[in-house]
């Protein structure tokens, strides 16, 4: 999906945060020593955030999900919960979040997520999970039924760029009032020197642009109650033209989700953007 130099403009100037995935993953890597249309939305006016994005708590009792893990099945003889849930510890503590089993009645799913915010899984990676799962499965004497790992890389690689396109935070600052608490529900309030700022992450957001809609109203109750001002990253004043311009546009990147199966807020919105 394309969107319109006026969309682009509108975004610039509210300062929408992008979180390119590979950005992230560059950086992490130099710490160390997650090509679209959306992507074009910030164009050269990418700035370097002033807000670190929302990061999600992995939701307990998640299951497997064949959008965004790799799935091995094993067919258990007996019941050898207690055994598997010994040995998946390894597994788990090598791979940390992105390792899930889950043991049923005759059978297990060891599954490794795919994709997150970090990027997309690494050749290795999915190799040595499936070795541990196949020298965990020999010490239990389960079966295993592994898919094919190249399809299942490719497929990782087009949702992580599916999902940098719409990784993206909004930012409103209001400006020239006393810090102070504002109730806000799924966006953000941020304390600064001169005021707050007001920022929602578009991913793990349920509804977002309802939620965008109540959090510029929220800036604009601010700035006109405490004499201040409405402003984006640089200083310069909203209008009612640019906040509305932008809360519309916030629909395309809802729509680029759900047609990936992804909605956002959604617990597998919190999976993939952590």
């Amino acid at each position: 999906m394309q969107l319109g130099l006026a969309v682009i403009g509108a975004l610039a100037v509210v300062g929408v945060l992008g979180y390119n995935w590979r950005q992230e993953r560059a950086a992490r890597a130099a710490q160390r020593a997650f090509a679209s249309g959306h992507a074009d939305v910030l164009m050269d006016e990418r700035r370097e955030p002033t807000l670190e994005p929302r990061r999600a708590e992995f939701q307990a009792g998640a299951a497997p999900d064949e959008r965004v893990d790799y799935i091995i099945e094993l067919e258990l003889a007996g019941q050898p919960g207690v055994q598997i849930r010994e040995a998946w510890r390894g597994i788990e503590l090598r791979f940390a979040r992105r390792a899930l089993l889950t043991v049923g009645e005759g059978g297990a799913r060891a599954a490794l997520q795919l994709v997150s915010r970090s990027g997309a899984v690494s050749e290795g990676e999915l190799v040595e999970f499936r070795s541990l799962v196949e020298t965990l499965a020999a010490q239990v004497g389960a079966a295993v039924r592994a898919p094919e790992m190249r399809p299942a890389l490719e497929a990782a690689r087009n949702l992580d760029r599916a999902c940098a396109d719409a990784d993206v935070q909004v930012a409103l600052h209001v400006i020239g009032i006393q810090p102070t608490e504002v109730a806000a529900e799924h966006f953000q309030v941020t304390p600064r020197d001169d005021g707050v700022t007001l920022s929602l992450d578009v991913a793990l957001t349920p509804e977002p642009s309802r939620t965008y809609e109540a959090m510029a109203r929220a800036g604009r109750q601010l700035a006109q109650s405490g004499g201040g001002r409405l402003v984006d990253d640089a200083g310069r004043e909203l209008d009612e033209r640019a906040l509305a311009t932008v809360g519309a546009q916030l629909e395309a990147v809802r729509q680029l989700l759900l047609s990936r199966g992804i909605e956002p807020g959604s617990p597998l919105a919190l999976r993939l953007f952590s």
